[in-house]
């Protein structure tokens, strides 16, 4: 009779396969995943904007049944907490609006930095009066006076 090794003895009481016999796993690196800013943008609204929504939706049902609450019982207390819950809920449908406002002005910023803005800056070096001249070339050779002149000299 050959003697057992305790794994084998753990292993057949356990009714597995001895761990020498099993097979050997690969171990897979995980594959990463890439996302863009865009996707990343776009999956962050989807869920803010879908949670904003819920909130708006369950304070809605909570505005009913305390206003149903406070008509019952007429207590102050019951009024105060309505106006307060439906003051909670304005504001969400106002940060839903403000959603939509930055996500559109985070992507009107993306296109600005991918913009290539070239400006072209041109000197002139030279006198005023010569710059008029070009501004104005058909104006100037109008008024333009001869200063050469000859002079007849008569020699007798």
């Amino acid at each position: 009779m050959t003697k057992k090794s305790i794994d084998e003895k753990i292993s057949s009481a356990l009714d597995i396969t001895p761990a020498d016999e099993q097979k050997s796993l690969e171990l897979k690196k995980p594959t990463e995943i890439t996302t863009t800013k865009e996707t990343d943008l776009n999956v962050d609204y989807k869920q803010v904007r879908r949670n904003l929504k819920d909130l708006i939706s369950t304070g809605n049902g909570a505005i009913d049944g305390i206003l149903n609450v406070a008509s019952e019982g007429e207590h102050p207390r019951a009024y105060e907490v309505a106006a307060q819950l439906i003051k909670v809920v304005s504001d969400t449908n106002k940060e839903l609006i403000d959603l939509h406002k930055k996500v559109k002005d985070i992507q009107k910023d993306d296109v600005k930095l991918t913009q290539n803005n070239t400006t072209n800056n041109a000197i002139y070096v030279g006198s005023t009066n010569e710059l008029q001249s070009l501004i104005n070339q058909g104006r100037s050779s109008a008024k333009r006076i001869d200063t050469v002149e000859e002079d007849i000299i008569d020699h007798e």
